[in-house]
């Protein structure tokens, strides 16, 4: 069951997060995400499994910005809802598109975005390939069509 919850919530399930290797103090987050934000955490028979946070950019751009799945609970699609999930609540207050940052380490995060319509944007590069950030963005508004397609 996904629901959206304070960000308290969210931080012990982030404090459990191999992957985060230097922890944003609580408050820090706070700052961080404002007053426009999203906090999806994803709850089986009561234990939190995964979350997803993100804020708004602007009005028109949703920024995914931390998310997780416990190690534990991977490969269930558990990710997969988060991000749908996410993604049905930018575009039903009116975002336009969601952009996401990852890393070269996460190779299932990098698949998951791919496979759900991001596109690579942009890069940050680092010393270290693994660390070298990929920018991603996805259009919530569907395109208006103009003319015929002919075969």
């Amino acid at each position: 069951m996904i629901e959206e919850v304070d960000i308290e919530r969210i931080y012990a399930l982030y404090q459990a997060m191999p992957e985060f290797s230097r922890l944003e103090p609580l408050e820090s987050l706070r700052e961080r995400l404002g007053e426009h934000y999203l906090a999806l955490i994803y709850c089986d028979a009561g234990e939190d499994l995964g979350f997803k946070l993100g804020y708004a950019q602007s009005p028109e751009t949703f920024y995914s910005w931390l998310g997780g799945v416990n190690p534990a609970a991977r490969g269930r699609g558990i990710a997969q809802a988060l991000l749908e999930a996410q993604e049905v609540w930018a575009r039903e207050r009116g975002f336009q598109t969601l952009r996401v940052k990852s890393m070269n380490r996460f190779p299932a995060m990098l698949r998951l975005l791919i496979r759900n319509g991001y596109l690579m944007d942009g890069l940050t590069p680092a010393e270290d390939p693994l660390w070298t950030k990929i920018h991603f963005v996805k259009t919530l508004v569907d395109p208006q069509v103009k003319g015929v397609l002919h075969e």
